[in-house]
């Protein structure tokens, strides 16, 4: 099983993400793809199994993942303040994956009845939803 894990700015959601799912995770690969290099260093110190940067390594990670997590922003083009192209969204969007998004009220987007929850219980309930896609796999 394959989970690409997608940040940009400077990559500390996805770094907590993979650190939570390098913990739990066994027979899995996991993929950082950061919209820069920075972010993607970052999910690589993390724990990730490989990292790539940018939109070609978005679009071609996207083809054959089993589970994308990653903001919200995502499938928005021009989100992450402008670090989503369209044809980032249109890949994370049109996947055959699984995509777990964080509510991520930032960059012009609100993603009203989110709730308050800080970025750590987002984290956790994101882990939490791959560990039961894993288990049912």
């Amino acid at each position: 099983m394959k989970i690409v894990v997608v940040d940009g700015q400077g990559g500390k959601l996805g770094k907590q993400l993979v650190e939570k799912l390098a913990g739990i995770t066994k027979n899995v690969d996991i993929l950082a793809v950061g919209t820069n290099s920075a972010a993607s260093a970052a999910m690589l110190k993390g724990g990730a199994d490989a990292a790539a940067t940018g939109e070609n390594a978005l679009i071609v990670a996207c083809r054959n993942a089993d589970i994308i997590v990653g903001p919200v922003g995502i499938v928005i083009a021009d989100a992450l303040l402008g670090e989503i192209s369209p044809k980032m969204a249109a890949a994370v969007g049109s996947s055959n994956a699984k995509r777990i998004l964080l509510p991520i009220n930032k960059c012009d987007n609100y993603i009203a009845g989110a709730g308050n929850a800080t970025v750590s219980e987002m984290i956790e309930d994101a882990v939490k939803k791959i560990q039961e896609i894993i288990e049912n796999h």
